[in-house]
């Protein structure tokens, strides 16, 4: 294994949302006062570009320019780190490149999209965007979105690249964070990326998450990180129940609706979402509706 480049990422990182206007194009304002909230509310760094961030639903020149925004509106408060998805590696390399250009703190890396890759294929793809930039890496690891799992066998071979630094675990068996750890000791930092398993892999060795429903609440998500990285498991615990029913938002499939829903609700951004996506209606427009208002209604801290 080779010695990884330094790296201090730990903390909350909100996979920060896009915002768009009426016309359902890009607002950079609106999106820079998204992630600006953030940065005021504590968190420890940023996603831009990820799933909540609607990346595969932006084209190129937009993907950009959010990523601009971002790195603009964190002006080296906390490090920004984007997701990086694309079809072809030839393409996700490009990103990479301006990425770095653009000023970005790191790659989050996810599997090529729409094709399933073996293995040999999948660290061919994760291995030649690394070896493109020198920006640290951290791979996307989630099962049941992408029909591919990171095996540790490849994560091996993996170890070989230095800049390739962390792991975003988003598979829902948290026997993972364990596995990983025994595997690779401190090798590669793990981010819990699952927000209903995030109280467990930051007990098993995480040192940071990757939050969708930290849009919507980022005071209660700061504190059961604090409360965890403390060892005040009996408050964490409380948070963590309350928050439950928000945090399996994450793992459906509707993740972004229903993020974004409740973000416009708690006044801290628009529910507008780019087609295919629609905004939520009907039975489950009202039932997250009301999930929200009783969290809100109910906070713990």
């Amino acid at each position: 294994m080779a010695t990884p480049i330094p790296c201090n990422w730990s903390g909350v990182f909100p996979a920060a949302t896009t915002q768009f206007d009426e016309a359902s194009n890009v607002d950079i304002a609106a999106t820079k006062a998204v992630q600006a909230a953030l940065i005021r509310d504590g968190v420890h760094g940023m996603i831009a570009l990820g799933t909540v961030g609607e990346n595969n639903s932006l084209n190129a020149d937009e993907k950009r320019a959010v990523l601009k925004a971002a790195v603009e509106t964190s002006a080296k408060r906390v490090p920004i780190i984007t997701g990086v998805s694309e079809f072809t590696t030839p393409n996700a390399v490009a990103f990479a490149k301006d990425a770095e250009r653009l000023g970005a703190d790191g790659l989050m890396v996810l599997p090529a999209m729409v094709y399933v890759p073996n293995a040999a294929e999948l660290e061919h793809h994760f291995r030649t965007i690394a070896r493109a930039t020198s920006l640290p890496i951290m791979l996307y690891n989630n099962p049941p979105a992408y029909r591919v799992n990171i095996e540790v066998s490849t994560l091996e071979r993996l170890a070989e690249e230095p800049n390739i630094v962390a792991i975003k675990e988003s598979a829902p068996d948290p026997r993972r964070f364990t596995d990983i750890a025994n595997a690779f000791g401190d090798r590669f930092i793990l981010f819990a990326g699952l927000d209903d398993v995030a109280f467990e892999g930051l007990c098993l060795g995480a040192r940071g998450w990757v939050s969708g429903l930290t849009n919507a609440f980022p005071k209660e998500s700061l504190a059961l990180y604090a409360a965890l990285k403390a060892g005040d498991l009996e408050k964490a615990r409380k948070i963590y129940r309350w928050f439950m029913p928000l945090l399996h938002l994450d793992a459906e499939h509707d993740l972004v609706q229903t993020i974004k829903l409740a973000e416009q609700i708690m006044g801290r951004g628009s529910e507008r979402v780019r087609s295919p996506r629609l905004i939520l209606s009907g039975d489950r427009r009202a039932q997250v509706t009301a999930m929200v208002k009783e969290a809100a209604a109910t906070r713990p801290v």
